[in-house]
């Protein structure tokens, strides 16, 4: 590749990381990382590479969009009808396994066939959004699934402690209002977690850490959304979380710290006078 055609590509990239927020991925375990000492808990998530599998334009659609396509499948897998939709992205006889539309605000230069790697959306620092499917828990009671706190032990009541309750009224109103929680079925919902931090980004294995807790299981999808730009020195300012009780205020922070040993001292401070007014009486009178 000759010199205009890599200051082509890089200038290429540049418009994709200005252009897309986001990009699919596939969830990964939970670890841990280190940041000027300090202990943060992070999720993997092999993020990319995605392909662009269509373009929308508002002459035709009515709106700038790109469709990115993420993973792989099998061929034999896909109906007629997704191969042709899907005609510029199957390669090796492997099609995309997800597809994702992302709305852009102009004509992006990308093509059918591009694909969208980790490095052109994130880097180290930035907040992001995570959106994915949470785990299924199938059909649970209320305490479980709404946080009742059931009825009694004692008093001749021992099937009532996880039982919901009334659940209404008499003649007036004469129904259940809608929106009345029950037991039911619990997760499989789309839950959104934002202003996660991106602890590090490995392109060559397409890898990226996200500081805490993402929804879904191993190995699900996920799609990440890039929502402001940051740095990691902000990580060093948040407090760390207290066992028992409350935070402390801010002028109290070094006896939450485990320095109160000079308020310790004080009492024994004070009682020595007292032992030494004591002692001084006897050393008079034997004078």
């Amino acid at each position: 590749m000759g010199a205009s055609g890599a200051f082509f590509c890089a200038q290429n990239r540049v418009t994709i990381s200005e252009m897309i927020d986001t990009i699919l991925g596939q969830k990964g375990k939970m670890s841990q990382s280190f940041i000027e000492a300090r202990r943060v808990p992070v999720t993997s998530v092999v993020a990319g590479p995605c392909v662009v599998t269509q373009l929308k334009t508002p002459e035709k659609d009515g709106y700038w969009a790109v469709q990115l396509g993420f993973g792989e499948k099998k061929i034999k897998n896909v109906t007629k009808p997704l191969q042709g939709h899907l005609k510029g992205a199957i390669k090796d006889k492997k099609a995309p396994r997800f597809l994702k539309e992302v709305r852009l605000s102009e004509d992006s230069g990308l093509k059918v066939g591009d694909q969208v790697l980790l490095t052109d959306v994130f880097k180290v620092g930035d907040f992001v959004a995570v959106v994915g499917t949470s785990k299924g828990k199938g059909f649970q009671g209320v305490v479980k699934r709404w946080g009742f706190h059931g009825g009694p032990r004692t008093h001749g009541q021992s099937d009532r402690e996880r039982a919901p309750g009334s659940i209404g009224q008499t003649t007036t109103p004469g129904r259940v209002f809608k929106g009345k929680h029950m037991a039911g079925r619990m997760g499989g919902d789309r839950v959104t977690v934002k202003n996660l931090q991106v602890i590090s980004v490995d392109p060559e294995k397409g890898e990226i850490e996200i500081s805490g807790a993402i929804p879904g299981t191993t190995g699900g999808l996920v799609i990440l959304k890039r929502l402001s730009s940051g740095e990691l020195e902000g990580i060093e300012t948040v407090q760390a979380q207290v066992v028992e009780g409350e935070a402390p205020p801010a002028g109290e922070g070094a006896e939450a710290s485990g320095e109160s040993k000079p308020e310790g001292q004080a009492p024994a401070a004070q009682e020595a006078p007292k032992a030494a007014e004591a002692v001084k009486p006897e050393g008079g009178k034997n004078a």
